[in-house]
């Protein structure tokens, strides 16, 4: 088959694996596309390139594309989400002046024990210092979320700084944090190298956070449509083989090749496996959907997540919340999504939004093209974000 060339950026992280499986695996192929994958040294570099169209598509933090229809960042272009890439992936570590500082006062929680961390946190009674990967990320709005609804006096004893995935573990090490959020695996290489701990599961705060998307232009997705589709199918058919615990050996292996990650498989197979290790003399901590590709609906782009992103940033930034949530609705394209992704017998939800935090256990919910399950996405606190209301 002939294949159309298509070039694609990606931050080395563990969840840019529909993308990489898409490719090695011949679902991009399938769909008559030739993948050119390009890594990208920070998420500033990969939304330039993505924004002056030196590639088409990228790996993309989920609030990205929201921050920029809201004005914020200095890029006006317009960008869309196609689909959910991951749900999941990070953690918030910690240094060892800080783990023996918390521990001097109380035993440290359980892994998965936001309530007890956050009060941890926040009672410190200094400033925090929180490496961030971007200002606009999950990470940070996941930070702000938790350590404010925790007591502590958010922006004030919060002094984040941004911190490339790939240089986290070096900067707590040298003691320029005494914090970080970052996805996986570079939570884990600290801990490998022993300058931090790993404190608190990133879906703890929240157990269903929307954190890399499939973007591109909006421009070219509405030049491109049949590229556009293709595109998602392919990445689709990829999330639907990660999903499957029999391939988390085989992802692994190829993740760890020097032009992807470069790192070794067994740590890998932490995030993709739920099996994280917290500490260097800790057993392993089983994390339910430590990182989700497929499964409860985690590839459909909810316009209410991105709603909730865009309340947080006008929070953060005094906008109108009404307004910044149905613009930020708008960039989570479920209307691509169903198009051209109802083909392929793709589940599709009966609604393109609902109450964020509203499940506490396995919900069924109507659906075509099959029975659909959605899995818990309790926020920490027990609030829940309803989108009518963003107020």
């Amino acid at each position: 088959m002939r294949t159309l060339p298509l070039s694609v950026g990606f931050m080395p992280l563990v969840d840019a694996a529909p993308l990489i499986v898409a490719h090695e695996l011949g679902f991009a192929e399938e769909e008559g596309l030739a993948l050119n994958l390009q890594s990208a040294p920070s998420w500033s570099t990969l939304r330039d390139r993505l924004v002056l169209g030196q590639i088409e598509a990228a790996h993309m933090l989920a609030p990205v594309p929201v921050a920029m229809a809201l004005g914020l960042g200095g890029v006006p272009t317009k960008l869309d989400a196609l689909c959910v890439l991951s749900v999941n992936g990070n953690s918030i570590g910690i240094s060892n002046g800080l783990a023996a500082e918390l521990s001097a006062k109380h035993p440290l929680p359980d892994f998965l024990d936001a309530t007890l961390a956050g009060q941890a946190l926040a009672n410190l009674g200094r400033t925090l210092r929180v490496g961030v990967p971007f200002p606009f990320s999950m990470h940070a709005e996941l930070l702000h979320y938790w350590l404010a609804s925790s007591g502590l006096n958010t922006p004030e004893a919060l002094d984040m700084r941004i911190i490339a995935p790939p240089l986290m573990a070096q900067a707590i090490a040298a003691d320029e944090i005494d914090a970080f959020c970052v996805g996986e695996p570079w939570g884990s290489i600290t801990v490998e190298q022993g300058g931090g701990r790993l404190l608190l599961a990133g879906a703890a705060i929240w157990n269903f956070t929307p954190e890399k998307v499939l973007a591109v232009r909006r421009d070219w997705a509405q030049a491109e449509d049949d590229l556009t589709g293709r595109l998602m199918r392919a990445v689709w058919k990829a999330g639907r083989w990660l999903a499957d615990p029999a391939k988390r050996s085989t992802a692994s292996d190829i993740l760890a090749w020097p032009e992807y990650l470069d790192v070794s498989a067994e740590i890998l197979d932490r995030a993709l496996s739920g099996q994280m290790l917290t500490h260097q003399s800790a057993a392993n901590h089983c994390v339910p959907r430590m990182l989700e590709f497929f499964d409860s609906a985690a590839t459909f782009p909810w316009k209410s997540q991105a709603a909730w992103i865009g309340t947080r940033m006008a929070a953060r930034f005094g906008l109108d919340r009404a307004q910044s949530a149905a613009t930020a609705a708008s960039v989570f394209r479920s209307d691509l999504y169903r198009r051209h992704l109802a083909p392929l017998g793709a589940v599709l939800p009966a609604a393109s939004e609902k109450c964020e935090g509203a499940l506490a256990h396995p919900t069924a919910m109507k659906a075509t093209n099959g029975p659909l399950t959605l899995g818990p996405d309790r926020f920490f606190d027990g609030r829940i974000f309803d989108p009518a209301h963003p107020e």
